[in-house]
């Protein structure tokens, strides 16, 4: 059996501030140090084995998947500011509900949201301020937000709805500032959980800001089965679905399930489009060849029109590469596990690097360049194996179908209408709990007739 190396921990600790800041340094230091496997204690009693190795992915994802659960990391600590729905539930639970969701994310499904979404990507996209320096995570952030909120679950008619929309927003947020604290620096979470601390600075006051939000869809449930609005949503779906037993979703479980979606389903389309944006402004000849495409959403349907661009989804899908929002995921063998020569102790805990086997220039020819020419339909087979954009196996994204196909049209309906030129010369990135753009600001520009 091969060894793995192990960081010695003074290592760890002389970098735990830098850590905090932006693991991704750290990793991708030791993967190059120690190969693509190697383990660290960041605490006593805990040990976890990093991976960027394709092999040991597909075996904890899809080979032996039923052996791999997600770890407490998720399903306890992202869970309680999340809740315990499709992203950090485990076992049965998760298949039961999985089963029940799905159904909304098939094509047909999603070729039915179509209009909802292209009219408030088109309401987004009428707000911004020509020829300024503009915020692009803001504006796409808001619009994957309301994309959710009006498409999957029909909430156009809320009272208030911005107002409440950008509520959810800032509690999420907060939690997740507050749970990255907690993973990153583990040992000061007996400060972090002090109720005396300032409110912007405690895991109490994050906790009640999640409150607030669940008592919010609460309320949005509850007057979803007062009226007699059927439009046929998800939250319609879910209130009518019912288990193999008979059983409806309580609501506790329904709240759960929503806030997961809200969050999962617009945080990390809003981060993959801001950083596509950028790249497509820093490689102008991109911009050209993307927008011969977009003529063909006046002529079709839009679903159709939308697979009529294999450009555009190869700028998407190389963007997804270089800058995966689920840059890592983590896994716990719940038996010892063999894959090739690696032993794999019960319990022991591995943390999978999207963003460093998405970069390996072993895997990879020209890795750092973005290069969306490398997904054309044949080479993009080769692929297969160790890209990874919405996870793999069983557990793979249930919305990355409704992600595609909106981030296509964004891009499409943003070139369609301006040219953007870009303010920084390097594109910036801040690790929390996904992956989210730092500095993504672009000056919109009439759409010239060139």
């Amino acid at each position: 059996m091969r060894e793995i190396e192990q960081i010695p921990a003074l290592t760890f600790l002389s970098k735990s501030i830098e850590i905090y800041k932006d693991p991704l340094p750290f990793h991708r230091a030791n993967f190059s140090k120690y190969g693509n496997t190697f383990k660290l204690s960041p605490k006593p009693g805990l040990m976890i084995h990093f991976t960027c190795d394709e092999k040991i992915t597909q075996h904890i994802l899809q080979k032996n998947q039923k052996n791999f659960h997600k770890s407490s990391l998720q399903t306890d600590d992202l869970g309680k500011y999340i809740g315990h729905g499709l992203l950090t539930e485990n076992g049965e639970k998760w298949k039961a509900n999985r089963k029940l969701i799905q159904p909304a994310f098939y094509k047909k499904s999603i070729a039915m949201l179509m209009q909802t979404m292209d009219q408030v990507i088109m309401e987004e996209l009428d707000g911004i301020e020509l020829d300024k320096v503009t915020d692009v995570f803001s504006i796409f952030n808001d619009l994957a937000f309301k994309v959710v909120a009006r498409s999957l679950f029909d909430l156009a008619d809320i009272e208030d709805l911005d107002k409440k929309i950008n509520r959810l927003q800032e509690i999420t947020e907060h939690a997740q500032k507050m749970l990255i604290k907690e993973l990153r620096i583990p040992w000061m979470k007996w400060y972090f959980d002090r109720e005396w601390l300032s409110g912007q600075n405690s895991i109490p006051h994050a906790l009640s800001g999640i409150e607030e939000a669940r008592d919010l869809l609460l309320t949005i449930i509850k007057n979803r089965r007062k009226s007699d609005n059927e439009p046929g949503d998800l939250l319609d779906m879910l209130l009518h679905s019912t288990y193999e037993d008979g059983s409806h979703m309580e609501d506790d479980q329904l709240i759960d399930e929503i806030l997961v979606l809200f969050i999962a389903g617009h945080e990390t389309t809003a981060n993959a489009l801001s950083f596509a944006a950028q790249l497509l402004a820093h490689h102008p000849e991109t911009i050209k060849k993307a927008s011969k495409e977009v003529g063909t959403l006046d002529k079709e349907d839009l679903m159709t029109g939308l697979m009529a661009m294999p450009y555009i989804k190869q700028c998407v899908e190389e963007t997804l590469r270089l800058y995966p929002p689920a840059y890592v995921t983590d896994r716990v063998a719940l038996e010892e596990d063999l894959c090739a020569d690696i032993f794999m102790e019960k319990e022991s805990i591995w943390l999978i690097s999207f963003y460093e086997m998405h970069r390996r220039k072993d895997l990879w020819e020209n890795p750092e360049a973005f290069d969306p020419d490398r997904f054309e339909k044949e080479k993009a087979k080769s692929y297969r194996d160790f890209y990874f954009p919405f996870g793999a196996g069983p557990r793979m994204c249930v919305g990355n179908n409704f992600a595609m196909f909106e981030m296509i049209l964004v891009i499409a309906r943003m070139l369609e209408r301006f040219d953007i030129e870009t303010v920084h010369d390097t594109i910036d990135y801040h690790p929390l709990i996904t992956l989210k753009p730092k500095n993504a600001q672009l000056v919109f520009k009439e759409k010239s007739s060139r």
